[in-house]
């Protein structure tokens, strides 16, 4: 409840962040937003949904609101990100500085997921395979040796460099901010998943910086996470019809803030997806099968978990063989379009052939039993008193077997199961791989559901924010795709900045639209040799790489050289090149997709034009967008009005965003996509846009 008291507190707080900063404005939109946390937060069960576009000061807005709260409740204030930008943004910048003006004591800690913190075990076994006589890690059997082919001389480098540092503790394992930064595989190595960790019986596990981090977050008062970890612990069971608080705080003593909340749908509906590629998952039941032999060996065990070594065997063999039918019969009945790129079989509604349904019920059925199994295996093994080397490994194996059976059985029971009626259905689907790999896949097509039963029905209250979440202040759509409980508050703030006076928003007369693809991609790469600011720094955006890349083919030679392009280096690099190029007096052009349009600060000089090539519409043979749009046809819904339309234009908002970071930056936004102008649909969206100036010119 939201007392007097605390409401004094608040003010108090926002009052010594006003004064002690140096050129503070007060902004209306940042007290409103203060205000409506608040309220929201203080609240049991409250649940908001506040857009505060570029400039209102949001993260110090639901710091002075939710730190408050959290404190006069005596509960912990979660704060989610998606970018690992912002998490340490918040933990080295922000709440410091919340805390330091306010004179306030809290305990910080940012939460990161297990691959993010190196594994001493792992760390341990690869610096002892590469001595002199240990072959280099291959002197184990091949089933348990880490490396896979041996390492190289960098490699090695690395794990000495690394070694080193953490033994002598001048550095804490936080593989973000490691000494010497690993390759993918070597990182692969060196940290764990969940399934490969061992937690209290491994041997070091008193010094393993995950469970230190983990520590610290359970004793801390402000906790800084991603999205995913957060998820991902409110996904686990802590008790019968319970969720969450496995290792993070517990949801119903929790307050929580979701920024950049616009990628949770994407991300919650990730969490309820699962495959399984048929071919390596027979050749994983091979090298599992020589495993287990080996932890049978190891721990001189006949009987494991009610079974046999020899019944066990039968047991694999059995999964191994269903699933070599369920391939056979699959390649029997589709045959995949040779024209495609990456060919795909998806069932309409959800449904798949009977007889490819009737093989996962018995997929299900035996990888449900091995999954038993496995895990009566993986425990006899953790728990001997001294197994050495070889025990370390395969504890490590075995667990990670055990996640990739985990996939198995979510995976089968999604094909084999009936769709609940009056739901959206799951979405399943097979894909072909370059190496001609058959691939099984299942999805949620809908977070609501999901976020209802372990967010909005279990936390004490949350918010979430972000610059865009509606369609032109129209929540409609944001709120069926979290599942927002019907009482929330939405709130879309104004921009801070005088959008009409910085930025105009030009949509040239071209004649092609985008699905005609080359005639588009013509005039697109015409208008910026002939129309872009080539001395300036630009953004131009594109929706496929095919188009990006088409488009930097027909460039004169005089303008590529001025083209950074995505993927062409590092995100970061790219922006140092970018920045350096600006600064020295030259001009340069990011080319860009959807990650740039979404979570790219390009101020001033850096950014004076921002080119959209075309309305970012979802592409439409992905599965799960396929599956729920055919599933609002069968209810007689538009999804094209409902879902399409509406996600398209908080995208589209989201990279005008791009242009105007601050009260002194000026601008243009061009958008190369008519159909704004010839469709129905396009006024909508241009009404739902920022007010910019309007140039829109008539086509000849």
């Amino acid at each position: 409840m939201l007392t007097d008291a605390l409401k004094d507190n608040i003010r108090e707080a926002y009052t010594r962040i006003k004064d002690g900063l140096p050129g503070f404005r007060a902004r209306p939109a940042q007290l409103r937003m203060i205000a409506e946390v608040a309220k929201a937060l203080a609240q049991s069960g409250g649940a908001a949904v506040i857009e505060a576009p570029t400039g209102t000061g949001k993260s110090m807005a639901y710091l002075v609101a939710g730190a408050e709260v959290a404190k006069a409740q005596k509960k912990k204030l979660l704060i989610a990100t998606a970018t690992v930008t912002l998490q340490e943004q918040l933990v080295e910048r922000d709440i410091p500085l919340y805390l330091k003006l306010n004179g306030s004591e809290a305990k910080v800690a940012l939460a990161k997921g297990r691959g993010r913190y190196l594994c001493p075990r792992n760390l341990h076994m690869a610096a002892g395979s590469i001595g002199e006589n240990n072959q280099m890690g291959l002197g184990f059997d091949a089933d348990l040796a880490l490396w896979s082919k041996p390492p190289a001389e960098r490699d090695k480098q690395v794990i000495r460099k690394l070694t080193d540092a953490f033994d002598r503790n001048e550095w804490n394992g936080d593989m973000d901010a490691a000494p010497e930064t690993p390759g993918d595989m070597l990182r692969a190595l060196i940290t764990t998943s969940a399934g490969g960790c061992t937690s209290r019986r491994c041997g070091h596990f008193m010094i393993c910086p995950f469970f230190a981090a983990r520590r610290a977050v359970a004793d801390a008062d402000i906790i800084v996470a991603n999205q995913d970890l957060v998820l991902s612990d409110l996904t686990l069971s802590s008790g019968e019809e319970s969720w969450g608080g496995v290792f993070l705080p517990k949801p119903e003593e929790t307050v929580y803030v979701f920024d950049e909340a616009h990628h949770m749908p994407d991300k919650t509906i990730d969490r309820g997806a699962s495959d399984v590629p048929l071919g390596l998952a027979v050749r994983q039941i091979n090298r599992l099968t020589r495993q287990v032999h080996a932890a049978y060996s190891l721990t001189d065990k006949e009987v494991i978990g009610k079974l046999t070594l020899g019944a066990g065997d039968e047991k694999l063999q059995e999964l191994s063989d269903a699933l070599e039918a369920l391939e056979k019969d699959i390649r029997q009945s589709w045959l995949p379009d040779p024209g495609q790129t990456e060919p795909m079989y998806r069932g309409s509604l959800g449904q798949l052939p009977e007889i490819w349904s009737h093989h996962a019920g018995m997929l299900y059925v035996y990888t449900a039993e091995i999954q038993r199994w496995l895990t009566a295996v993986r425990r006899t093994v953790t728990e001997m008193s001294e197994g050495g080397p070889t025990q370390e490994a395969l504890s490590r194996e075995l667990g990670i077997a055990l996640e990739r059976i985990d996939r198995q059985v979510r995976t089968w029971h999604a094909w084999s199961s009936d769709d609940p009626e009056h739901a959206p259905p799951l979405a399943r689907w097979v894909t072909l791989s370059p190496d001609q790999q058959l691939v099984c896949h299942a999805s949620t097509v809908s977070a609501g559901d999901l976020l209802r039963n372990i967010l909005w029905d279990n936390a004490s209250a949350a918010v979430m924010t972000s610059a865009t979440l509606s369609a032109g202040g129209n929540f409609r759509g944001f709120a069926d795709a979290v599942g927002l409980p019907d009482d929330a508050v939405t709130i879309s703030l104004p921009s801070p900045f005088d959008l009409s006076v910085q930025a105009r928003l030009e949509v040239p007369a071209l004649s092609a639209l985008p699905d005609t693809r080359e005639q588009h991609a013509q005039e697109v790469t015409d208008w910026l040799a002939k129309h872009l600011d080539w001395d300036a720094g630009n953004l131009v955006l594109f929706t496929s790489r095919a188009k990006l890349e088409r488009v930097l083919q027909r460039l004169p030679i005089d303008k590529v050289r001025r083209v950074r392009a995505q993927g062409s280096l590092g995100k970061t690099q790219l922006i140092a090149e970018h920045t350096a190029a600006i600064e020295a007096g030259k001009g340069s052009t990011l080319f860009g997709l959807a990650s740039f349009g979404e979570g790219l600060d390009l101020p001033g000089k850096l950014c004076e034009t921002v080119v959209i090539t075309q309305l970012p519409f979802a592409v439409p043979t992905d599965p799960v967008g396929a599956t729920y749009a055919e599933w609002l046809e069968s209810c007689g819904r538009n999804p094209f009005l409902e879902v399409a339309v509406p996600e398209a234009t908080r995208l589209l908002t989201q990279y005008c965003g791009r242009l105007i970071r601050s009260e002194t930056d000026r601008g243009r936004i061009v958008l190369l996509d008519r159909r704004v102008v010839t469709r129905q649909y396009g006024s909508q969206m241009l009404k739902a846009l920022p007010p910019f100036q309007r140039v829109i010119e008539r086509s000849t």
